[in-house]
Parts: structure tokens; sequence; C-alpha cells
């Protein structure tokens, strides 16, 4: 499986959703990984630290999107992720939908 991760872009938000340690162990199971340039930078985790792990680093969201069939997120997609998103596509994140019940009707 092609697993994806995104920088994330809502507001103040500042976390990634996989670390280093945890793209080593979904790749050690046959998992494929991509990351998008400088998601981690934020929280100290360089482009480096991923490739290391046998990550592939891609310069955009629209890459993750992409190529993912798994979407990893920290927090709900805002509207441009919704976008990208594909039926088959799986995404695995927290959804905080009392706060934006228009996506709660998606």
């Amino acid at each position: 499986m092609q697993i994806g991760i995104p920088k994330e872009i809502k507001d103040n938000e500042q976390r990634v959703s996989l670390t280093p340690a945890g793209a080593r162990e979904l790749i050690a199971c046959g998992h494929h990984v991509i990351v998008e340039h400088d998601a981690g930078r934020a929280v100290g985790l360089a482009d480096q630290d991923y490739a290391a792990v046998g990550v592939q680093i891609v310069d955009s969201a629209e890459a993750v999107f992409s190529k993912a069939d798994m979407v990893l997120k920290v927090k709900e997609p805002q509207a441009e992720e919704c976008r990208q998103l594909r039926p088959e596509q799986t995404l695995l994140t927290y959804l905080h939908l009392a706060a934006d019940p228009v996506q709660a009707q998606l």
C-alpha cells in the first residue's frame, strides 16, 4: 500500500502524522511511504530523517494525494485537501466535525 503524509495546512497546526520511526515500521511491513517535503520540519524532523528509513520525499501535497492509497493526517482535511481526495482513498485522521457542520455532511 502507498501511504502518504502531506504537510498539515490548518492554521497553527505544526504536528506531522507520522514520524520516521513509524515510517520505518510501515516500510518493514511492505508498505511504501510518501512524505511531502518539510512535513515534519516544524517539529524538528528533517526530510533526511525520513529518507534515511526509506521514505520517498515529494515536492507537494498534490503529489502525496495523487499517489497515496491511504492519506494520514493529524487534523481534518481542509477544503483544498478535500478536493484532492479520491473515492478509493482511505483517510486516517482526527475529525472535529462539531466545529465544521459542512464537512460533517460530506
